[in-house]
């Protein structure tokens, strides 16, 4: 197969044709052309992260939480840390058919360093095939509530770095919308999400708000941003919270307080802990 530019020397064929990143006859057309350009993109944000680790420690974890058909992990080790004598990726998810699928995939293309887990969530957290901390939590696309699981286990973990992309936050917008009466009556900034798709839209903002207020009052630094041209939608935002230890004082009062004035008091054990 003869090498195409836009892909890098040290990458393997075989992986981006089973990511259909690369057609079954092993071209680039428009469409995986651009599948390409968005690893890349998504690439450039992790990478630095795990050069940190590295540089620090002798060896780096990291976890992909609802990692699905594991896309992101199998990136990640191809891209960095095959190259490597160490680093160890754990993909978490609780399709057990899917799990199956991952670990043949990495036992034929070697990728030694890698196990995929048949885990829920409270089961990953205590779960004795994982270490009892993390360097690195991911969760790119876990829809719904599944982010907030992610972060919970990234917490509990200790994890240093946790990097996230929300997709479907449809919870806060169902608590908007039976609750859109009493607002209305109590606020007339309620008008804000008044139509339908602003409930929506509405929902899916202040569900990002909320979830990195929670970060800083557990001494994250986040930084949000915006992951463009991932997918064809406006789930883009990308979210990246770095341990510092330094909890941002009014953060979780700033939350219940949130909480409070959207009437999504229902949604505290979620958001404070």
């Amino acid at each position: 197969m003869n090498r195409i530019p836009e892909i890098r020397p040290e990458q393997s064929l075989e992986l981006l044709q089973e990511l259909h990143i690369l057609t079954r006859d092993g071209k680039l057309n428009q469409d995986s052309r651009r599948k390409l350009k968005q690893v890349y993109h998504l690439y450039q944000f992790i990478e630095p992260l795990l050069n940190e680790v590295m540089a620090q420690r002798d060896d780096l974890t990291l976890a992909d939480h609802g990692a699905g058909k594991s896309y992101l992990g199998f990136i990640l080790y191809d891209l960095f840390l095959k190259s490597r004598d160490r680093g160890y990726v754990f993909g978490i998810e609780s399709r057990a058919e899917l799990v199956e699928k991952s670990s043949d995939l990495a036992q034929r293309l070697g990728f030694a360093r890698m196990s995929f887990l048949n885990l829920s969530v409270e089961e990953s957290i205590d779960s004795a095939l994982l270490p009892p901390k993390i360097d690195i939590v991911t969760a790119l696309h876990a829809c719904d509530t599944a982010t907030d699981d992610a972060i919970r286990f990234a917490l509990h973990k200790q994890a240093r770095f946790i990097v996230l992309a929300p997709c479907c936050q449809a919870e806060v917008a169902a608590v908007l919308r039976r609750h859109k009466s009493a607002s209305l009556a109590q606020s007339a900034l309620a008008e804000v999400w008044r139509h339908p798709l602003h409930t929506r839209e509405f929902g899916s903002q202040i569900t990002n708000v909320l979830r990195c207020l929670l970060l800083e009052a557990h001494g994250y630094q986040v930084t949000v941003t915006e992951l463009v041209g991932w997918e064809h939608s406006m789930k883009n935002e990308l979210i990246i919270a770095r341990f510092n230890n330094t909890p941002r004082g009014n953060a979780e009062s700033r939350l219940a307080q949130i909480l409070d004035e959207l009437n999504l008091n229902e949604l505290k054990a979620r958001f404070l802990y």
